[in-house]
């Protein structure tokens, strides 16, 4: 009885988390799709240290997932949880990348299109543009930002408030048809 009970917990905890990580990377990328993007920790400029939560919507599927993320000019550190469960984790100090994820997430889930993600999303735009491979570029507004792949838009970010990681950012991925609503916890003193 008791392995059933947790059979069926990892199964809904699976069908819960499943589509929400990487929602982006739950199909095979078309050629060109990702940018193989790794900036140094030390590229966003400061040091910080917040809870997020995520919410991805994508296939009329809405899905939602609590993050811890700490950057130090050293090194990059990612927990995700779902049901008070740790299902993620990611290390990456500017030049190994290193990850571990819960038994059920599918092979798609990987931590290199994570830390891209993240780093398109909150790392200046002039660091992400020296580092852009020919054909992309960045543009960035006030508070919008695009990314482009030979003048066509492959993701467009939206901020609520400054600095990018705090408030809610909207990550609009056009390639893959999702759209990630990241609201960052307010700090506490």
């Amino acid at each position: 009885m008791r392995g059933s009970v947790m059979r069926l917990r990892t199964s809904a905890l699976a069908s819960a988390v499943l589509p929400l990580l990487l929602a982006a990377c739950a199909t095979t990328p078309p050629p060109q799709a990702r940018l193989g993007l790794k900036l140094a920790p030390a590229a966003l400029g400061t040091s910080i240290s917040v809870q997020q939560h995520l919410k991805v919507e994508r296939n009329g599927r809405t899905d939602d997932l609590d993050v811890a993320l700490q950057v130090e000019p050293d090194a990059i550190d990612v927990v995700g949880l779902a049901f008070s469960q740790r299902v993620l984790t990611l290390h990456y100090d500017g030049k190994e990348l290193s990850s571990w994820r819960h038994v059920m997430l599918p092979s798609q889930v990987r931590a290199e299109d994570v830390l891209e993600d993240m780093q398109l999303t909150l790392w200046p735009a002039e660091a992400i543009a020296a580092a852009l491979p020919d054909g992309w570029r960045i543009a960035e507004q006030g508070a919008y930002r695009t990314l482009f792949l030979k003048d066509e838009p492959i993701m467009q970010i939206s901020y609520s408030g400054t600095p990018r990681w705090s408030g809610t950012v909207v990550l609009d991925n056009l390639r893959y048809h999702y759209k990630l609503t990241i609201q960052f916890a307010a700090p506490t003193d």
